[in-house]
């Protein structure tokens, strides 16, 4: 059975709940909840059938074991994540307007994610990324880790790819997790260079290269397979001996709030692929499971509301990188 390790951090979320300006309170009422974007991710794929375990350290407080219990229950491997006594998870907050776009405000800088790469067992963890058919990390992972912690894993997903496993990046770019865009740009290049799969968005790369055309954007890229999401449903998608563009199918119910939209359908990508579908319909996959996510609150959409699973074809080799 095909596996992915998903590498991240998961935080304490609070959302403001809508009972609360209709309570009286002024919005001041806010519900706890769990997310981050490459956990998000993991649910998916693990909702999609796809062996998947989470990556990360956390504290050995009551909220890190509600997070471990809450992976669990929603068959997402906890085996790789460390414990670190004394630390806590980090927390943000989202608001929510009345177009489904979202603000985040964040307090993370202790938390325990952020030690991932230079804890007494990462060596084990980072050796332990050989035994997956796919890592997958965003930018901001890697925007919580130290440069040294960056090279780390860098070297460690240049030793599996020997070895076969396949390195998908999610650009996901957050401004405030880099100290300036120039750092962004160059750490941007380095995931470039040492990945097999792409999936990046005119929001994201815009915000680092103002003013490029799409096809300028796209041609920073080296890696054979990239998908790029544009500002409207339709990615465009480049891979061997081909390129082509995918439109999602038009919203029939109203969207409520985008938060996971691009989680989503990462993970519904990936698991197409993994299960032997081409880059066209595993893009189609992505965005048709995007468009369920974003007509419901929150990051992860109840069980009952995923779309019926579609058959792939079988899962291709496992081969390892010439």
């Amino acid at each position: 059975m095909a596996s992915v390790a998903c590498i991240g951090e998961c935080m304490v979320e609070l959302r403001q709940a809508q009972s609360g300006a209709s309570a009286g309170q002024g919005g001041g009422l806010y519900s706890r909840g769990f997310g981050g974007d490459t956990l998000n991710t993991a649910v998916y794929l693990a909702r999609l059938e796809v062996k998947v375990d989470y990556l990360t350290a956390l504290g050995d407080d009551a909220l890190s074991d509600e997070m471990i219990a809450a992976w669990n229950a929603e068959n997402v491997g906890t085996r790789r994540v460390a414990r670190l006594a004394g630390k806590l998870p980090g927390l943000y907050m989202i608001q929510t307007d009345a177009k489904g776009e979202r603000q985040f405000f964040h307090w993370r800088d202790s938390a325990a994610a952020r030690q991932l790469m230079s804890l007494p067992e990462t060596d084990e963890l980072l050796n332990s990324l050989m035994s997956y058919d796919i890592v997958y990390l965003s930018a901001i992972t890697l925007s919580i880790y130290d440069s040294a912690g960056r090279d780390r894993l860098f070297a460690a997903i240049k030793r599996a790819r020997l070895l076969g496993t396949r390195f998908v990046f999610d650009t996901n770019f957050r401004a405030r997790g880099w100290p300036d865009r120039d750092v962004a740009r160059e750490v941007f290049a380095a995931a470039f260079a040492a990945a097999d799969i792409v999936l990046t968005s005119t929001e994201d790369l815009l915000a680092l290269y103002p003013g490029e055309s799409h096809e300028q954007l796209m041609a920073r890229i080296p890696t054979s397979e990239l998908v790029f999401r544009l500002a409207e449903p339709v990615s465009l998608l480049r891979f061997p001996g081909a390129t082509h563009e995918v439109r999602a199918e038009p919203m029939t119910n109203p969207v409520v709030d985008t938060t996971a939209a691009g989680d989503s359908f990462a993970a519904a990508y990936i698991a197409a692929r993994l299960a032997g579908s081409d880059p066209v319909e595993a893009a189609q996959a992505g965005h048709r499971l995007a468009s369920v996510v974003i007509c419901y609150a929150g990051a992860i959409i109840p069980g009952y509301a995923m779309p019926p699973k579609k058959r792939h074809r079988s899962t291709p080799t496992r081969q390892a990188t010439k």
